[in-house]
């Protein structure tokens, strides 16, 4: 039996996270007896200071907004994929002091796709351009070889997207906002816009849809969700992105693999219809 190591999720806002119910479930069934797994709130000039408290107890930490980018200068290395989009969610602590940052964000996308049948598509729409939208991107770069659209709200987004998409080497087709009805005719769409941002698309879904994928767990489901299944298409949601992530995080930060995935997603279901 692994010794009792500590574990936690950072960010600012942090009390609205999951991944608290999450990892705590994956502890109880692997059998993990005195693992902790908590929540702080951290920002970037709060970053530096809590990883000097850091003890060879901790096992590992989840990263969430503003921090996925800010923890890079602290850490001793960075996988492929992290460095791919310059931005880390998870990093491993061994007893030793070293630091390992990942981000379990773009699998997880890719993991939660093909849990929907969803291995390859020949073309793809992206609705946002924010900081999920570059995993979004890094996502699609493996599971989708031909063009991917991008709808965003301004020229400072577009011009984002397109080094993005140079650096991941996509193809990618910067459009107008408002002509984001288009986009959800796509073979994939992947909603990355905050709470809200989508509504209005709602009524312009086609009456046979094909595949959603909407980062968005909570509120849940969301219109242009709610709407796209009404007429049979596909759903992925937050939470699946949340959770096959949180499998990955688990794996790396006890060492224990599968992860329990099926606990983990009941874990979260409670905790969101708890709220």
């Amino acid at each position: 039996m692994a010794a009792p190591r500590r574990a936690a999720v950072l960010g600012s806002p942090i009390a609205h996270s999951l991944s608290p119910a999450l990892h705590r479930a994956a502890y109880e069934e692997l059998g993990l007896t005195g693992w902790t797994y908590e929540r702080f709130e951290v920002d970037e000039a709060a970053l530096p200071g809590f990883f000097e408290t850091l003890g060879p107890e901790w096992a590992g930490l989840s990263l969430t907004m503003p921090l996925k980018r800010a923890v890079i200068p602290l850490l001793d290395g960075i996988s492929e994929t992290a460095a791919s989009v310059e931005a880390v969610n998870t990093v491993v602590l061994t007893p030793d002091g070293r630091r390992t940052g990942d981000n379990t964000d773009v699998p997880g996308m890719v993991a939660a796709l093909r849990e929907h049948g969803i291995d390859k598509v020949d073309a793809a729409a992206i609705l946002g351009a924010g900081a999920t939208a570059s995993s979004a991107l890094a996502a699609l770069s493996r599971v989708c070889p031909g063009e991917i659209a991008v709808y965003v709200r301004s020229e400072a987004r577009a011009a984002e997207m397109r080094q993005w998409a140079e650096r991941l080497e996509v193809s990618v087709r910067i459009a107008d906002w408002a002509d984001a009805e288009q986009a959800l005719h796509a073979p994939l769409v992947i909603s990355t816009t905050p709470a809200g941002a989508t509504d209005a698309l709602a009524r312009s879904v086609p009456e046979r849809p094909t595949a959603l994928f909407d980062v968005l767990y909570d509120p849940w489901p969301t219109a242009l969700a709610a709407r796209w299944s009404a007429y049979g298409g596909a759903v992925v949601s937050g939470l699946d992105l949340l959770v096959h992530q949180a499998v990955l995080q688990v794996e790396q930060m006890t060492g224990r693999a599968p992860a329990p995935l099926d606990a983990m997603r009941k874990a979260g279901e409670r905790a969101l219809a708890a709220r």
